[in-house]
């Protein structure tokens, strides 16, 4: 295997790589339904906001190329179509990825009906049918090119937090610097900067979507450039996505990473932070609001707080169609609460006595007296306050001088749709209470559509 591929798909066909037995197992699930992706999703064989949402569209693209709605009328293959996609967002309403895709298959379809004036409902049906196909394997295809942009554009600003080295570098320690030119300059001379850290929270990589990844896409980005010293990653309770999932990226990319336990991270920035240059914390989001504050897996508010009092940025890492308009604020954001079991049990391979792994057995076992009352939300939201920027596919917007988050000038196109269209008000309104960033404020946004 040359790349790592949480979803292979061509047309008619789709199998999803079943990411509860990794790392020890490559197992992929075929999906030809949409009950088949629901599971999927819902037992978090599949996860990650972007890769939920990929998955949910090209099952039922499955079941339309092969014609399993059964519809003779294009009224009929509509709401075949509709109703499906209903079903499909109950399996996890927190990601608006999901709610997002959606919503944008569901207006390609009507528009295409809508635009079809044949009286042959045979020919009609097809219509419609190849406008969901085309429409969810264009999600598919957008979602790698978002995800290579954003490494890019947070590398970058990454890179530009950097101050350069003045005293000369001891051949010891070459291999902790790079040598290029400042940011922002042509022509200057080269100047010398250390490699920096970072930690991330939860999998944001090639598992969590089309391929690259969000926040695991940046630290891809910086790793090639020549920017990373090293790549922490937390385990990740209650469901050890971190050990699990992205650790096995790191060590299949070779990138040069390290494994702690969640509660580790406040003693790893007080005793690591100057040593090994830890400039950042990077995780990606199930769901943005409109002010900036970010759902994303149980675990990141605490990160953001330390990160705060540690002095180390706070980034989040997401396409824009995790970008929520419609909600204001964190507090409307639903929490899905999983089952007591994630926090008292565990399953995993075999470890014989000798230290070696059986990927062929596995057990499931105990880890907590079973009788223990359990809380185990999946997610939690960080307050916009505690987020020093958010990079997306279209570039990066920082935190402004005022603590507001500004996505306007972003997505103008959105925003008038979904802000001042539904009620122009309002959203001034909230701009005043700092629920959006007013237009004077747009200094504090750097668009980096050249990179």
């Amino acid at each position: 295997m040359t790349t790592l591929e949480a979803i292979k798909y061509k047309r008619g066909e789709l199998q999803v790589l079943d990411q509860l037995k990794l790392p020890h197992e490559f197992a992929y699930d075929n999906v030809s339904t949409c009950e088949e992706a629901f599971d999927c999703i819902k037992s978090m064989r599949v996860r990650g906001a972007p890769a939920i949402a990929i998955v949910a569209a090209l099952a039922l693209a499955v079941e339309l190329e092969h014609k399993k709605d059964g519809t003779k009328q294009k009224a009929d293959t509509i709401k075949y179509i509709n109703s499906k996609l209903d079903y499909l967002m109950l399996s996890r309403p927190t990601a608006v990825d999901l709610s997002n895709a959606i919503k944008l298959l569901k207006k390609k379809v009507a528009d295409t009906a809508a635009a079809s004036l044949t009286p042959d409902q045979t020919l009609a049906c097809a219509d419609v049918r190849q406008s969901y196909i085309d429409g969810a394997e264009k999600i598919l295809e957008d979602d790698l090119t978002a995800n290579l942009a954003i490494g890019r554009y947070g590398a970058e600003y990454l890179r530009r937090q950097q101050m350069p080295i003045i005293t000369p570098v001891k051949d010891a320690d070459s291999l902790k610097y790079y040598t290029t030119s400042p940011p922002g300059t042509q022509g200057a001379p080269d100047r010398t900067y250390r490699k920096l850290s970072v930690l991330t929270h939860c999998n944001t990589g090639s598992l969590a979507t089309s391929g690259h990844g969000t926040a695991l896409g940046i630290i891809r980005s910086l790793h090639k450039m020549n920017y990373l010293d090293t790549a922490y990653c937390t385990e990740t309770r209650p469901y050890n996505q971190g050990s699990r999932l992205t650790a096995f990226e790191l060590i299949f990319e070779k990138i040069p990473s390290t494994l702690i336990t969640d509660s580790m991270a406040g003693a790893l920035f007080s005793r690591m932070k100057e040593e090994k240059n830890i400039s950042a914390v990077i995780v990606g989001a199930d769901r943005v609001a409109r002010n900036g504050d970010t759902a994303n897996k149980i675990g990141t508010y605490g990160l953001a707080v330390l990160a705060k009092y540690h002095g180390i940025k706070f980034i989040v890492a997401a396409p824009t169609t995790s970008i929520d308009l419609y909600t204001e604020s964190g507090a409307s954001i639903k929490i899905e609460d999983r089952a007591q079991t994630e926090l008292t049990q565990i399953t995993g391979a075999v470890v014989d006595k000798n230290g070696k792994v059986d990927v062929n057995t596995t057990a499931r076992v105990a880890i907590a007296d079973q009788r223990i009352n359990v809380w185990n939300p999946s997610f939690d939201v960080t307050p916009h306050e505690l987020i020093d920027a958010i990079i997306t596919e279209k570039g990066e917007v920082v935190r402004s001088s005022k603590g507001t988050f500004n996505f306007r000038s972003l997505m103008p196109q959105r925003w008038r749709e979904q802000v001042d269209g539904s009620d122009e008000s309002q959203a001034t309104t909230n701009g005043s209470q700092g629920l959006a960033t007013p237009l004077s404020d747009e200094s504090t946004q750097f668009p980096m559509e050249s990179i």
